[in-house]
């Protein structure tokens, strides 16, 4: 069974929000790899995620502590300049945020966890199998 993943920050983001303690198990059992990029889109996102929470403050606080103790925060400068080359011709059409975990799911030789849809048809009709929608991925276990 594979073990290892990359992880859209949609998916985390989804994660803070819902505060099911079922994605513990989940969380602890596979190996997740998210590009430091992801960050970025998190704060983007920070009083949205607060807002839409199930948990109050300090439980989210705690859940999303949770999250990032298994989750592996990839900085951009151990990524190749080959496969940002191939992330970049297999975005460039979609939306140049999702670069980053495109080139780190092509870095580790990994599938890449999303929800985002268009992503996921986009590299599929380019060739680009090692995406799975994260809903699937949860499905299988």
């Amino acid at each position: 069974m594979v073990r290892d993943f990359v992880v859209d920050a949609n998916v985390l983001i989804s994660m803070m929000i819902s505060g099911k303690s079922s994605y513990k198990p989940v969380l602890s059992f596979f190996n997740f790899n998210t590009p430091q990029f992801a960050f970025a889109e998190i704060e983007k996102y920070a009083d949205s995620i607060f807002e839409k929470s199930k948990l109050n403050a300090p439980e989210l606080k705690r859940f999303t502590f949770f999250i990032f103790n298994h989750v592996s925060v990839i900085p951009r400068l151990v990524i190749s300049s080959e496969a940002i080359e191939k992330a970049t011709e297999l975005t460039h059409d979609v939306d140049i945020k999702d670069l980053s975990y495109v080139a780190l799911a092509i870095e580790l030789d990994c599938v890449l966890l999303t929800r985002d849809k268009p992503l996921i048809n986009t590299l599929k009709k380019k060739g680009f199998r090692k995406v799975m929608a994260f809903e699937d991925f949860l499905i299988t276990l």
